[in-house]
């Protein structure tokens, strides 16, 4: 476990001048990483859960299916909103408070939405949540960072991602299963009892931290001006709105080729290898941020470009799918990763930008695979990712001094 005194310095993204070489022969704290890494996992999870039980809660709620699927929307805007003003607001607050005080709320929020059959209150505790769970997110990567020797703060981080992928490829399976078996509601409960579970494990074995002194904040219109910030905010963006556009409609576009009873199947295959994805860049990230970076990039547009093609081969979608996953698994540890190293001191402030960012890309990747699905079929919706790729894959090519740094030009 790290020893070194969180009192002393104050809490940044960054690790501080005064760790010794002592601290660098230390391991990680996997106990406190793991607490990060399940507050991910049940945050991502109870996002997208209503995806797979709105014909149930629609019912309860007296409410239309598309009604009720706005209560995935409302979440990702209850986050794009807040994300980036609470944490300025809460700055100064001691690390270990504030994410104990937002994965409370997130509980009490989960709670009200298993025992409400009122849609507008059910919308209200939605959007409260997805205000808890983007002030955590925005803690999660620094947190992280902060709690190991810089030579395994990629690994750090990647221990804390983990919980991403585990959420869309094992964690919404699940969900759905269990609502479907013993209702909607025992799914939700069923978040609340591992958030409570959460609560006193973060008590426990998360070290505390303090918040940033007000002289040292920097105002958010200069962090953005900070080199490298906003090539790396840029790719989340657009990275993120291409690969959502084609995971939120991968059952609709697998009724293409005639396995819309696959669906699960291929986001297992998915699953897998974003683990896999996970490994390989948690070893390799503090040497090969900007190859790794780039070697997603590739792989995901690799995996499009095979979608795109006419094909009756079932083998060929779930090698698309592994590609698939081998590029995205680890791409939310390689730019928050970018992110704070871009960020500096300022890592807090850039992550909250990232966060915000990325909800902002997930709800816009569902408004426009729908309108492609709608105007175009499912066919358009590989060549739309391929599209969107290009700039992303230039800007992290571009940026090799800050953002996405070469060999020998910062990490690498």
């Amino acid at each position: 476990m790290r020893t070194a005194r969180p009192t002393a310095t104050p809490y940044s993204g960054t690790k501080h001048s005064t760790d010794t070489d002592e601290t660098e022969k230390q391991k990680l704290p996997l106990l406190a990483l793991l607490a990060l890494a399940t507050a991910v996992f049940i945050t991502s999870l109870t996002e997208t859960l209503p995806a797979g039980l709105l014909p149930a809660m629609a019912g309860d709620l007296r409410a239309s299916q598309s009604a009720a699927g706005q209560t995935v929307t409302i979440y990702a805007l209850g986050t794009a909103l807040t994300a980036m003003p609470l944490t300025a607001a809460t700055a100064g607050w001691r690390r270990k408070r504030l994410l104990l005080t937002a994965v409370a709320c997130f509980a009490v929020a989960n709670s009200v939405t298993a025992f409400s059959s009122l849609y507008v209150l059910t919308m209200a505790a939605r959007f409260a949540a997805g205000v808890a769970a983007g002030l955590a997110w925005a803690l999660l990567a620094g947190y992280a960072r902060h709690m190991a020797p810089i030579r395994l703060q990629g690994k750090a981080i990647a221990v804390a991602m983990a919980g991403i992928p585990l959420a869309l490829s094992v964690g919404v399976p699940a969900g759905t299963f269990l609502g479907q078996a013993v209702g909607w509601r025992a799914a939700f409960w069923v978040m609340s009892g591992l958030t409570a579970v959460l609560l006193a494990w973060i008590s426990v074995a998360v070290p505390d931290y303090p918040g940033t002194e007000r002289g040292a904040r920097v105002p958010m219109r200069r962090t953005l001006r900070i080199p490298g910030v906003a090539p790396v905010l840029f790719v989340t963006l657009i990275f993120v709105l291409a690969h959502t556009v084609l995971y939120a409609y991968i059952a609709a576009f697998l009724d293409r080729f005639g396995m819309d009873g696959s669906t699960d199947l291929v986001l297992l295959a998915f699953g897998v290898a974003s683990l896999v994805s996970i490994w390989i860049v948690g070893a390799y990230i503090h040497r090969r941020l900007r190859a790794l970076t780039v070697a997603s990039v590739l792989l995901v547009g690799a995996a499009a470009a095979v979608l795109a093609l006419p094909t009756d081969s079932a083998v060929l979608v779930y090698a698309a799918a592994v590609a698939w996953g081998l590029g995205w698994g680890g791409v939310p540890t390689l730019l928050q990763t970018a992110a704070g190293a871009a960020g500096g001191e300022t890592a807090d402030d850039v992550q909250a930008i990232l966060v915000t960012l990325w909800n902002v890309a997930m709800a816009g990747g569902g408004f426009v695979g729908g309108l492609l699905l709608d105007a175009f079929g499912s066919a358009s919706i590989p060549w739309t990712v391929l599209l969107l790729l290009a700039p992303v894959l230039a800007m992290v090519l571009g940026a090799r001094i800050h953002g996405f740094p070469a060999p020998g030009m910062g990490m690498t």
